[in-house]
């Protein structure tokens, strides 16, 4: 086995702001080894605590593993909604200028061709911000990247985006002489067209919701205050102190495993 120095997290001169997604990880194989040690101490581990007694910490250590798997789940289930939505918005730019030559080729007024231009010019002019995610600017992206935190500024101009879409498809709507023959451009398919991008982009406000909700509760199994994991591995390692000494082999065994709570925003 390897030495529990190995095995133990920075130390406190580094910790971070907040755990990572690798450092929730941590936390539960830390944990862990801890029962690990605690079955090897036999009955002199024995604490009146039932949150410290072995069955409990075993039990708290299930749930937790079980909570991280959830996560990478909601996680991944996210990600490929981030990347169906980009590949549904991928051919709106192109679309929506093929829509206005379309209805340049009409009876339709100067005034309305404007209108609908002026959609467009709006369609087109959104650009990639140089610090949105690459799952943001067209780019697919890995489906273990780990989801943001809060909703991303882009998420508005998918949002707006639709809006200026939907404003087009209201202009052609309105002009009768407006009957392409392309079947893509036809006003039964960009209505579609709409709807699609509309389900796409509340899938990923759905899925986002999710994973924001997943990390919720694995963060309350892991961090919450006197029950939560870490809160429990810490008081276990106060109890094996006393009961086997500051300077006994038993406590050396364990003193260096490290627990990492986030800091409270």
């Amino acid at each position: 086995m390897a030495s529990t120095s190995d095995l133990t997290s920075t130390n406190s001169s580094k910790k971070r702001s907040s755990v990572s997604e690798t450092g929730n990880a941590k936390n539960v194989s830390n944990f862990n080894l801890l029962i690990q040690f605690i079955i090897g101490f036999g009955t002199q581990y024995n604490p009146t605590k039932a949150k410290l007694q072995l069955a409990n910490m075993q039990a708290k250590h299930t749930s937790c593993d079980a909570k991280l798997n959830n996560v990478i789940t909601d996680n991944t289930a996210f990600n490929n909604t981030v990347n169906e939505r980009i590949i549904e918005f991928s051919d709106v730019n192109p679309l929506s200028t093929r829509l206005i030559n379309a209805l340049e080729a009409t009876d339709a007024s100067p005034e309305k061709v404007n209108n609908a231009k002026t959609f467009n010019r709006k369609i087109q002019g959104k650009r990639a911000n140089t610090s949105t995610p690459p799952s943001e600017v067209g780019g697919l992206i890995n489906p273990n990247t780990p989801a943001p935190t809060t909703i991303s500024t882009s998420q508005q101009s998918y949002d707006q985006k639709i809006q200026h879409f939907a404003g087009i498809l209201s202009v052609i709507e309105t002009e009768p002489t407006y009957a392409p023959n392309e079947t893509d451009l036809t006003i039964a398919t960009v209505t579609t067209k709409k709807a699609n991008l509309i389900s796409r982009n509340n899938a990923v406000t759905t899925a986002y919701a999710t994973i924001s909700n997943t990390r919720l509760l694995r963060d309350k199994d892991l961090y919450e205050d006197e029950t939560g994991m870490v809160d429990i591995a810490l008081e276990s390692k106060k109890y094996i102190k006393s009961v086997f000494g500051a300077t006994s082999p038993e406590y050396n065994q364990i003193k260096g495993i490290e627990f990492k709570k986030p800091k409270k925003k």
